[in-house]
């Protein structure tokens, strides 16, 4: 996995400025739809496309983006591999989003597990689309966290205890724990009584000692670790 010390860098970049997003999916139609809708919003644009998993790869180390929408099934290389050779190949990695036609498709948690900061679905709402890309780029929490429980739950195989749990701090445990609801930091210090600054400093440490990039890889391990179970929520009667 990435350096968790490489987060910082994407975060500042984005936080006063335009937030950049290259678009990989195979279908012009849906190229072009999410052109108009971010490029009509002014702290968003569109810097780059690509038709293919490995024509994603040059754009985005030619145009850094600080976003990548990738679809998950692609001709010649699919957005499963082309997360993991972005993510591999560059010193500062954007954040990437898997968009999927399938919310339980085995390939989408196969996307977070290879680093992927989250999923969308093609069918999304213009808004939600927009809030995911600000959310992700922002990445103070997670994307759709009952969603990726729910992942989890289906496809996380046997848990297999990791040694990083026990190098955890009993605050830091509970911020991984909250983590996994999907609280922001400010949200988190609310719960824990303590100041912001103090929460980003516990999940920083977390970061390090799980030797994950981001929130989301953070929540996987602590699923696949069993650290948290990833029991999905109850369905209404």
């Amino acid at each position: 996995m990435a350096d968790p010390s490489r987060r910082g860098g994407d975060t500042r970049r984005v936080a006063g400025g335009t937030i950049r997003v290259v678009v990989a999916d195979d279908e012009r139609m849906v190229r072009t739809a999410l052109r108009v809708i971010l490029d009509a919003e002014p702290d968003l644009e569109v810097v780059g496309e690509a038709t293919t998993g490995a024509g994603a790869i040059p754009v985005v180390r030619a145009t850094r983006p600080d976003v990548v929408l990738m679809d998950v099934r692609m001709p010649e290389v699919d957005g499963i591999r082309a997360t993991e050779q972005i993510l591999a190949s560059m010193a500062a990695p954007p954040r990437i989003v898997v968009v999927t036609t399938f919310e339980n498709d085995s390939y989408v948690y196969d996307a977070l597990r290879a680093g992927a900061s989250g999923f969308l679905l093609k069918r999304a709402a213009a808004e939600e689309l927009i809030q995911a890309v600000r959310l992700v780029a922002r990445s103070d929490s997670l994307l759709f966290p009952a969603r990726l429980r729910e992942l989890a739950a289906r496809h996380c195989p046997t848990p297999l205890p990791a040694p990083w749990a026990a190098r955890l701090t009993e605050r830091e445990a509970q911020v991984l724990r909250l983590m996994t609801t999907g609280l922001t930091n400010a949200e988190i210090a609310g719960r824990m009584g303590v100041g912001p600054a103090t929460v980003k400093t516990h999940v920083a440490s977390v970061l390090a000692k799980t030797g994950t990039r981001d929130r989301t890889q953070a929540v996987i391990a602590a699923y696949e670790s069993g650290f948290v179970r990833p029991v999905p929520p109850a369905r209404p009667r």
